[in-house]
């Protein structure tokens, strides 16, 4: 079956068939099923989250092609071209002299006379500490081949290097070289407030004119902490969430793991197999490399990120139009989390990560489908065969639950198809 030939039922919904875009047929909409914010997969891995893993050991594991720029441009399959992304830099106005680099892809023209739902919405993919815009390519054009096929609108999508990240230059403000503590996630978001407000001027349709887009984040691991931020700080612009793995912004990430070392440490609680030293040794590692007060490159400090979001099942964040934001929250497959961190450079024994780390990861995702108003939020979900780097592990994945949150999204709206 070709990667790309199924359309699920509610993209089908919110679309176009030939027939209807020719205008030979009465355009009936289908009324939309009743789970559509989760692909197949994902659905299944919700139910069973720690099981999943075993029963997808035995499926083939195909890989597809990922479409790219001028791979859709035949004439005679009558679709739009792909679009071509703009990679460009910029400066903003607040920080003369610095440049963040930047990937735009703008949004759908309107189709068949049908306008556009998401003319003023931006999709902004946020990176973890260690990627860059590039990790969200693969799932971008997965993404844009996916509404194309399907004959679907789309917004337009940005990506882009953070201060101190991949080709951007470093914070102006920052007074220490990296590895430093330069700024705070706060200032993070400020920048990245300051960022769209340029990117939308800048890009903006003037036939349509408005002082700021509907912003639609999708996240990874400290993107998520930022993301939430942004919400909380500029209530009334996001619609719509996408956390691929986030961070657990209250942990310290040593006190994961039990301290042998503690007055009332009780050895016989470890995991069968497992020493001591093993967990003394796990504990150091992951102090060196993930507590707060290690700086980055980025500059970017995490040392008052569990003051700024202590909890994980709040605050309640206020998003498009004073109501809570469309909210998927994913996390990562437990098996292969585990075999990556084992044979990655900490070496974790894998009874470890699956007897600490991954339950207190489920519990802080729990917690997180609790920020936005009830019935708004879908998860915690598993990212099969995924670890921490999900968009890079599986990007068809990301690009299946954008298309599920922008079609929540579109449900707030007229659907396209009965416009006319």
């Amino acid at each position: 079956m070709d990667a790309f030939a199924y359309i699920p039922p509610h993209l089908k919904y919110s679309g176009l068939s030939k027939e209807e875009r020719e205008g030979k047929q009465t355009i009936t909409p289908a009324p939309p099923p009743t789970h559509t914010a989760n692909s197949p997969d994902t659905k299944k891995a919700q139910l069973d989250p720690i099981n999943t893993p075993q029963r997808y050991d035995s499926m083939n594991n195909r890989s597809y092609a990922i479409p790219f720029p001028g791979s859709m441009d035949s004439p005679e399959d009558g679709l739009p071209p792909f679009p071509d992304p703009e990679n460009s830099s910029i400066a903003l106005d607040t920080k003369p002299g610095a440049n963040i680099h930047y990937t735009y892809y703008p949004a759908s023209k309107p189709h068949y006379n049908h306008p556009n739902p998401f003319s003023q919405t931006l999709i902004v993919f946020l990176n973890g500490l260690m990627s860059t815009r590039s990790s969200w390519d693969a799932s971008i054009r997965s993404f844009l081949e996916k509404r194309i096929v399907g004959g679907l609108p789309y917004p337009a999508l940005l990506s882009y290097d953070r201060y101190g990240q991949g080709d951007s230059d470093h914070d102006p403000d920052d007074t220490d070289p990296p590895p430093s503590h330069g700024h705070d996630a706060i200032s993070a978001v400020k920048a990245l407030k300051q960022f769209t407000v340029q990117i939308w001027r800048d890009h903006l349709d003037i036939n349509k004119p408005t002082h700021y887009p509907c912003l639609i984040f999708v996240c990874s691991s400290i993107g998520c902490a930022l993301a939430r931020l942004f919400t909380q700080c500029y209530p009334g612009t996001v619609s719509g969430l996408l956390f691929l793995d986030s961070i657990m912004a209250n942990s310290d990430y040593q006190s994961l793991w039990p301290d042998p070392d503690a007055p009332d440490f009780n050895p016989h609680t470890l995991p069968e197999g497992v020493s001591e030293d093993e967990v003394r040794d796990t504990r150091e590692k992951y102090r060196n490399m993930f507590h707060p007060d290690v700086p980055n490159n980025e500059g970017l400090s995490r040392r008052n990120l569990a003051q700024l979001l202590p909890d994980s099942n709040g605050p309640t964040l206020e998003g498009y139009l004073g109501t809570g934001p469309y909210l998927t929250v994913v996390g990562h497959d437990w098996d292969t989390f585990a075999e990556q961190s084992f044979q990655g450079s900490l070496h974790t024994p894998k009874i470890l990560t699956m007897t600490y780390a991954n339950p207190a990861w489920r519990r802080y995702n729990e917690g997180l489908v609790q920020i936005t108003d009830e019935g708004k939020a879908i998860g915690p979900i598993t990212a099969v065969r995924c670890g921490h780097f999900i968009q890079q592990d599986d990007p068809r994945f990301v690009s299946d639950e954008m298309v599920s949150l922008l079609d929540r999204v579109v449900n707030r709206v007229e659907q396209v198809s009965e416009r006319d």
